[in-house]
C-alpha cells in the first residue's frame, strides 16, 4: 500500500480505488476512512512504521461517508484495536447495516464509469457506529477538530476540519482528478456545489480528498478559485 507522508502529523493510504488518512493524536492514530475491506493488516502495518506501538494504538476512525470503498476495513479494524466508529448521523444506519444504501443518481457521462469502477470494490461488513456526528460537533485529536455535514454525495457525508494545523478532509465531496471538483456517483447531485462552497469559505492550507492527489499548499484560494466556477 502506498503511504505519501501530507503533514507532520497527516500520511495518506491509497488503496485500489481512493484512499485514507492516518492522523497522529496525542494518544496514538485516528483514520479518516479506512479504504476496502481486507485492508485492515496492511493499514496496522502502515500505523506501525509510523510509530504505533501495537494495534491498540489505533483510537479512532472517522468515516467520512457510508460507500464501501471508505469503510470496508472498519469493522475488522474496530475488531482488532477496540477504535471507535464515528460517522455521520445520516449514514450511520447504512454502516452499521440498519439500512440499505441507496443508489446514486447518475449523469449520463457518469454511468460508464460508475460500471466499470463499483463492481471492483468488494462488500464492506456492517460495523456499530459509536459516535453519530452533526454538523458544528468537535474531536478532540490534540487540537479541536470540527465536523462540517456536507451532504450531496450522501445523506450523511462529512468533513473534518483541523484549524489550527490548517487542515481539511474532504471526503468523497470535493475530488482532486486532474482538476477540482464535485465529488461523482452523488445521491443528491443538485446539494454537491453548496457542499464544495461550504468547504471553499474555509481558511486551510492543506486538503485531503478521497480521491486524487491532496493539496498541500494554498488550498484554500486553490478551492475558492474552483468554486466560483460552479453553477
Amino acid at each position: 500500500m502506498e503511504i505519501t507522508h501530507v503533514t507532520d502529523t497527516v500520511w495518506m493510504l491509497r488503496f485500489p480505488v481512493g484512499q485514507a488518512y492516518a492522523v497522529r493524536i496525542p494518544d496514538g492514530f485516528a483514520l479518516v476512512d479506512c479504504g476496502w475491506a481486507g485492508y485492515e493488516k496492511p493499514i496496522l502495518d502502515a500505523l506501525a512504521g509510523l510509530g504505533a506501538s501495537g494495534p491498540t494504538d489505533l483510537r479512532e476512525i472517522l468515516i467520512t461517508h457510508c460507500h464501501k470503498d471508505h469503510y470496508g476495513s472498519a469493522a475488522a479494524l474496530a475488531a482488532a484495536t477496540g477504535a471507535r466508529i464515528l460517522a455521520g448521523a445520516a449514514d450511520a444506519p447504512v454502516i452499521s447495516g440498519a439500512q440499505p444504501l441507496p443508489d446514486p443518481v447518475l449523469a449520463d457521462w457518469e454511468i460508464p464509469l460508475y460500471e466499470a469502477n463499483a463492481p471492483q470494490v468488494p462488500p464492506a461488513p456492517a460495523v456499530p457506529v459509536d459516535r453519530e456526528l452533526s454538523d458544528g460537533d468537535t474531536l478532540d485529536w490534540g487540537e479541536p477538530a470540527r465536523i462540517l455535514h456536507v451532504p450531496g454525495h450522501t445523506h450523511g457525508s462529512v468533513a473534518l476540519h483541523l484549524p489550527d494545523s490548517g487542515v481539511l478532509f474532504t471526503g468523497d465531496t470535493i475530488a482532486n482528478v486532474g482538476q477540482l471538483m464535485p465529488g461523482v456517483f452523488n445521491l443528491e447531485p443538485a446539494r454537491m456545489a453548496d457542499a464544495f462552497r461550504k468547504q471553499a469559505a474555509l481558511d486551510v492550507e492543506t486538503a485531503c480528498f478521497g480521491h486524487g492527489d491532496p493539496l498541500t499548499t494554498g488550498a484554500g484560494a486553490a478551492l475558492r478559485a474552483a468554486a466560483r466556477t460552479l453553477t
